[in-house]
């Protein structure tokens, strides 16, 4: 038995730079790992057959959970004839912009090479996930990197200054492929990328706060204006820099202070109170 720590990522920059002929959109994105996880749990079976199970009710369990399709591809690949049982405690929300089944996915890649002794690198295994999904890649090494193509391609950095991270999801889910379906990036906004990879490196705080961006805001913000509402509520709590994760709905407030962190979740819960609420730390 083998269990395995899926943590969740932040984007703290995601630009959108054109449609590809492939129906993807070029990216660039720089994403760090924040300590909000998942743990993915595998143990051979003697059927060759596929279980899994999870604390989430919401969660599927056949071949539309990312982690099933993760281990199938696994075992096709490496040509293993014995089965796995799966089991997914699950903290992530879901559907909320934080990969929560692309860290699922890469965690069961990396739990099944070390249950069954598969001789492979990590990049091998980046290759492997980048055929479920475009945010794998990074989910199998973790850290903090640029991502560019459609997210496959990496270039791991340095990690940035430590700093909280507040983590709020609304009561609904939103869809990666409907965001990005109506984006139009004639219209998006160039982020300043380099500037904000050069403020990791210099470990500048300020200077990484002051240069967050993604650009499906604007698209999540029309269609759940709830999103932009929460943004709005933590930019006047004070929070030190504000932005929506991935294509929503969660939206991240990074915090240096410790005192300012606990007045922020004070306000937060006096205005959303049947949300998810989480106070995690940068671990990138």
């Amino acid at each position: 038995m083998v269990t395995i720590k899926a943590p969740a990522k932040i984007n703290l920059a995601l630009d959108t730079l054109y449609k590809r002929e492939d129906n993807f959109h070029e990216v660039e994105m720089v994403m760090t790992t924040v300590d909000l996880a998942d743990y993915v749990t595998v143990m051979t079976l003697e059927k060759d057959e596929i279980i899994i199970t999870t604390n989430k009710f919401t969660l599927p369990l056949n071949e539309k959970n990312l982690a099933y399709r993760a281990a199938k591809l696994f075992k096709v690949h490496f040509n293993i004839q014995k089965g796995v049982a799966i089991y997914i405690k699950k903290q992530i929300p879901v559907a909320a912009g934080l990969a929560g089944g692309s860290s699922n996915a890469a965690a069961t890649l990396k739990a099944l090479r070390e249950l069954w002794s598969v001789e492979c690198s990590l990049d091998e295994l980046a290759q492997l996930g980048a055929k479920l999904g475009s945010d794998v890649p990074f989910c199998v090494y973790g850290g903090t990197a640029l991502a560019t193509g459609r997210g496959e391609n990496l270039k791991l950095i340095s990690s940035p200054p430590k700093c909280w991270v507040i983590l709020i999801k609304p009561r609904i889910g939103v869809s990666t492929k409907e965001i990005y379906e109506a984006l139009d990036t004639s219209k998006s906004q160039r982020l300043d990328i380099k500037g904000m990879l050069e403020c990791i490196e210099k470990k500048d705080y300020e200077g990484i706060c002051s240069r967050l961006g993604n650009s499906l805001e604007e698209v999540t913000f029309s269609r759940y204006p709830i999103v932009a509402e929460i943004k709005k509520k933590l930019i006047q709590f004070g929070a030190d820099g504000v932005l929506m994760s991935g294509s929503g709905p969660t939206v991240f407030a990074l915090v240096r202070k410790e005192y300012k962190l606990r007045r922020i979740i004070n306000s937060i819960n006096g205005c959303f109170r049947d949300y998810e609420v989480y106070a995690v730390r940068l671990i990138g």
